[in-house]
């Protein structure tokens, strides 16, 4: 199990701070093949919110490569896996590739939170206790 891990967080990783450098240099972005997928890459970009996204999964791809501070690495990172996720399966929907990346982008993300899950069930505590 511990190298199953192991393997899924070096792909993640290395995935991640790829996905992160690739949005600085010239033509490398992916901006669909559909014409939602498309507006929706461009309002990322032209909104600047794809510097920060970017930005994010470089962090979080090098955090994760290193195995340092992966709990709030993956946690930082697991949103951007979910629009990853629907933008792969519904926006720019590419079988069986497209869903492939859809469905794998976040349940490696989840493989990586899975050991933490006793620290993280704290989190979803409704009313906590007194203190």
């Amino acid at each position: 199990m511990k190298l199953a891990y192991t393997i899924v967080r070096l792909i993640f990783g290395a995935w991640f701070t790829y996905a992160g450098i690739e949005y600085f240099l010239p033509n490398l972005q992916p901006f669909g093949t559909t014409a939602i997928a498309q507006q929706f890459t461009h309002a990322l970009v032209d909104s600047g919110l794809m510097l920060i996204v970017k930005l994010m999964e470089l962090a979080a791809g090098v955090l994760i490569l290193a195995n340092r501070a992966v709990l709030p690495a993956a946690l930082a990172i697991l949103p951007i896996s979910v629009v990853i996720a629907f933008w792969n399966i519904v926006l720019d929907p590419a079988p069986p590739v497209g869903y492939a990346f859809g469905v794998v982008t976040p349940l490696f993300n989840l493989i990586l939170l899975w050991p933490y899950r006793e620290r993280l069930g704290t989190l979803l505590v409704w009313k906590p206790a007194q203190a």
